[in-house]
C-alpha cells in the first residue's frame, strides 16, 4: 500500500552500530520522557545510520536533555505492516527488501519505522514520485 506521510518533527538518539544498536537508542530516548503514555515513536534509517526517534511534543525539552532534533521528510512510502512485531524483528530488512523490490526507492530519504502499537510495526520505504 501507498501512503504520504507529511513531515514528523523529532527528538532522537543516534543507534551505536546500527541498526543492531536500535535496542540501547531506544532505551536512552526513552530514560529522557516523563512517560511514554501516547508517544509516537519511529526508528529511521539512512546511509548506515539509525536513529531512535520520538514525535517532538510542546512540553518537550531536548536542548535541556543534551538530544538533537529532526526533520522525517514526509512525501510518498510504500508501507509493509508487520504484526507481532517483538517476535519478527528478524524479518524487518527482509520486507524493506521487498518493498524496494517492488517500488522504486528513493535514495534521498530514510526508511522509516513507525511503532503503532506494542503490536503493530509500520515499515515505511521512501518512494519516488510518480
Amino acid at each position: 500500500m501507498e501512503i504520504v506521510l507529511q513531515d514528523i518533527q523529532v527528538i532522537y538518539v543516534s543507534a551505536e552500530g546500527g541498526p543492531a544498536g536500535a535496542q540501547a537508542a531506544f532505551d536512552r530516548l526513552e530514560s529522557f520522557l516523563p512517560s511514554l503514555r501516547g508517544r509516537k515513536f519511529y526508528g529511521t534509517f539512512h546511509g548506515g545510520e539509525y536513529r531512535a526517534c520520538v514525535a517532538q511534543e510542546d512540553q518537550d525539552s531536548p536542548a535541556d536533555w543534551g538530544l538533537p532534533t529532526w526533520t522525517i521528510p514526509g512525501g510518498p512510502y510504500a508501507r509493509e505492516k508487520l504484526k507481532n512485531w517483538p517476535e519478527h524483528v528478524s524479518e524487518i530488512g527482509t520486507v524493506f527488501d521487498q518493498l524496494a523490490q517492488e517500488h522504486p526507492a528513493d535514495p534521498d530519504r530514510p526508511r522509516v519505522e513507525y511503532y503503532r502499537s506494542q503490536d503493530e510495526l509500520h515499515l515505511l520505504l521512501p518512494i519516488l514520485k510518480s
